[in-house]
């Protein structure tokens, strides 16, 4: 049996190896390092794949997320909501721009940002929800969509885990994940679905003055050179980054339907198994989890209960299984965000989860074998 790996990005990388080497290779002799004609290639056939308007690729996700809030003009004071369980970086650009993060809970399932919380947190203060699409499937963008509209908020979502999902609309409509709100903000990690081979990240956007701002932010408010009309920053996605992103973008949907049949043989394998809570797909998507395309898998997460995720966790470490625990503190309870505002009952759910969920190994590399060993690790520990 092959090494398990928590990313096989060398695996992957054997499949589309001579594209990206002699698009390097062209980048190498050309020169055109910064905004080059990979760039814009780029831009548009990611506009195409998502069915958006307007990309615009910068530096990486975070940058991502916080141009986006610099181009809706968000002040000082304003309120934003988000999830309390995700990575930092979504209430990090909150705080970077002084605005005020409004961390609420999520549901037990999804993992997603709980619906009701988000009302229940709106304040004449609140201008803008972001909505994390965590682990590879959209938040309830219906009901976000429609509180939004209620109170006259803005919609950022933070798609950096989903890109390639589908959202369907309670009507049955079909829209890629990130294209729904306002405006979202996606990244490139190279752990991504569709990670470049270091940082990167894009923005998008249907509405086309807010892309016309945003390009000026992204390379110091210049639309003309050494005319700097807006406020900006120095986020630009090189052309290297660009070339790796133009290789891996046509194999996006087979790289996550890849991930969706490792997600249906674990989830299969788990059923039944007691303290084993596998990631639930959202009822309306109503197909298959192996053929689901609203569900892209970025990381598979189980829950453990009755207390025994960290025991099962040290196991895995011994019989050489990596894995991840996304998140094990909440926001709420970080440093540099605790605030008196928040009390343990506002996050059961949240609180609960950083005791439960374990991430098992999850790429587009993963074989029969490999997904049999950790299940049956997994399963024989726990019937211990």
């Amino acid at each position: 049996m092959k090494k398990i790996q928590m990313v096989d990005l060398g695996g992957q990388y054997q499949g589309i190896k001579d594209q990206i080497n002699q698009s390097i290779e062209t980048i190498l002799e050309t020169s055109a390092f910064i905004n080059g004609p990979d760039v814009h290639a780029f831009s548009r056939e990611l506009e195409d794949y998502l069915g958006v308007k307007h990309v615009i690729p910068c530096a990486n996700g975070t940058d991502a997320l916080q141009i986006a809030m610099m181009g809706l003009g968000l002040k000082p004071g304003d309120e934003v909501i988000t999830a309390d369980f995700t990575f930092a970086a979504t209430v990090e650009v909150i705080a970077l721009l002084q605005l005020t993060p409004v961390l609420v809970d999520v549901y037990p399932d999804t993992f997603n940002i709980d619906v009701e919380a988000i009302e229940r947190a709106i304040t004449p203060k609140t201008k803008a929800i972001v909505p994390v699409h965590l682990f590879g499937q959209c938040a309830n963008m219906d009901a976000i969509m429609g509180l939004a509209k209620k109170h006259n908020l803005l919609v950022i979502e933070d798609n950096a885990q989903a890109i390639g999902a589908d959202y369907i609309f309670d009507n049955g409509d079909k829209q890629k994940a990130g294209t729904i709100g306002h405006v979202g903000a996606t990244s490139f990690f190279p752990s991504k679905n569709l990670g470049a081979y270091g940082d990167g990240g894009a923005i998008f956007t249907n509405d086309d003055d807010l892309a016309h701002t945003l390009r000026g932010i992204v390379n110091h408010g210049m639309y003309e050179r050494y005319h700097h009309d807006v406020v900006g920053v120095n986020s630009r996605l090189d052309s290297i980054q660009a070339a790796v992103l133009r290789a891996k973008l046509p194999h996006l949907d087979a790289y996550c339907s890849r991930r969706r049949n490792a997600a249906e043989k674990y989830s299969q394998a788990f059923n039944g198994v007691n303290d084993v809570i596998v990631p639930q797909v959202v009822s309306k998507c109503d197909c298959e989890l192996g053929s689901c395309s609203c569900h892209v898998f970025h990381q598979y997460t189980l829950r453990i209960t009755n207390g025994k995720r960290d025991a099962l966790a040290a196991h895995l470490s011994e019989k050489g299984i990596p894995f991840g625990i996304y998140y094990p503190i909440p926001l709420h309870k970080q440093k540099a965000y605790i605030d008196e505002r928040y009390n343990k009952g506002d996050f059961k759910v949240t609180n609960q989860l950083v005791d439960e969920v374990i991430s098992l190994p999850m790429h587009t590399e993963l074989d029969d074998e490999q997904i049999e060993y950790i299940v049956q690790t997994i399963i024989k520990f726990l019937s211990k």
